[in-house]
């Protein structure tokens, strides 16, 4: 098969560098790569696989011979890109929710949902990052015993809001440290030794737009029955990098927390941690930077009679953005989708 073109859009970013450094990390084969991004990064220097590239400024015309497209530039450049990008031929993998929602866009979790990419008509949706991680952990436990009723809540980094939030936090625990005031702008409140119960804008149901994307991306990636009651709460906690979620799940069919423990112990992407009697269980401090999405503390809900409550951790800018992107890009190609 013919090694790929890639263009990396978004590429002086957060996300984007995390998708440069997997690339590298997983030896990724292509014929040729192009990095792409706004006007204002348009020019920099980056050295990919010890070679030294120009950043192009990102336009239509850019996806010229372009086979596939790892994007992480933001919802409004998505919808103004994919399209185009795609009209040239491209298969556009795109880390915004601009598409997920589509009915006719795939949203895709490697390893869970792979044949729903047989279905795109050149744009492919990355999940949301929380609904990333979470997926990996329930689609072993959906095929064995089938989701009732999900509740998930959700103890999400600042780094999933970006460089200006991972810099805010820094600034405000040391003004904090020192007793002085802050005035916060990444977020509605101090995030310095704080929780804030706000992940994006409220909708008129009393969500947030965070939390209705965990309901929504997981109801359509594991093609969930609208009867299925999902319901989540997300919060932002002062943490850098590892998104935690504690979640309860109630089955339709008999299953215990000895036989969950055995259907996560060789799930894809997912690494078990759970010795209670050695304080064994996922924390974020300790999986940043890994790949796997971290779980423990399994054990029988006492809120419902066939239910399992666990914790699960997992690094947000690998498998909740940049590893799932790359991942799917990888999937794509064996798959012959491109």
């Amino acid at each position: 098969m013919k090694k790929p073109n890639l263009a990396v859009l978004g590429a002086t970013g957060v996300v984007g560098r995390e998708i440069l450094s997997i690339l590298e990390e997983q030896k990724a084969e292509f014929n040729e790569i192009k990095f792409l991004s706004s006007y204002r990064s348009a020019g920099s220097k980056l050295t990919f696989m010890g070679k030294e590239y120009v950043v192009e400024e990102a336009k239509p015309e850019s996806f010229e011979n372009v086979n596939i497209v790892l994007a992480s530039a933001g919802g409004s450049t998505s919808l103004k890109l994919a399209p185009e990008a795609a009209k040239r031929g491209a298969v556009f993998i795109d880390n915004s929710s601009a598409f997920r929602m589509e009915k006719d866009v795939p949203l895709v979790i490697a390893g869970v949902n792979d044949d729903d990419l047989k279905n795109h008509k050149g744009i492919i949706a990355n999940p949301n990052c929380s609904t990333s991680q979470l997926m990996l952990v329930l689609k072993p436990l959906n095929d064995y015993a089938k989701i009732k009723r999900l509740i998930v809540s959700t103890y999400q980094a600042v780094s999933g809001a970006g460089l200006a939030a991972i810099n805010e936090l820094t600034d405000n625990t040391k003004v904090n440290l020192i007793g002085m005031p802050y005035e916060s702008k990444a977020f509605k409140h101090e995030i310095g030794f704080n929780l804030i119960p706000q992940i994006d804008s409220f909708t008129e149901n009393g969500y947030t737009k965070e939390e209705m994307k965990v309901t929504n991306e997981t109801r359509k990636i594991l093609h969930l029955s609208e009867n299925v009651p999902i319901s989540c709460t997300a919060v932002r906690v002062p943490v850098y990098r590892g998104h935690s979620e504690a979640v309860t799940i109630e089955f339709e069919n008999e299953i215990t927390p000895e036989k969950t423990k055995e259907l996560l112990k060789d799930a894809y992407g997912v690494k078990l941690e759970d010795d209670i009697d050695n304080f064994v269980y996922p924390t974020p401090k300790e999986c940043a930077g890994k790949d796997p999405v971290y779980v423990g503390r399994i054990r029988k809900s006492l809120a419902f009679d066939n239910a399992i409550d666990l914790f699960c951790v997992a690094d947000n800018l690998r498998i909740g953005a940049a590893l799932n992107t790359v991942r799917l890009a990888m999937k794509v190609i064996e798959m012959g989708l491109y």
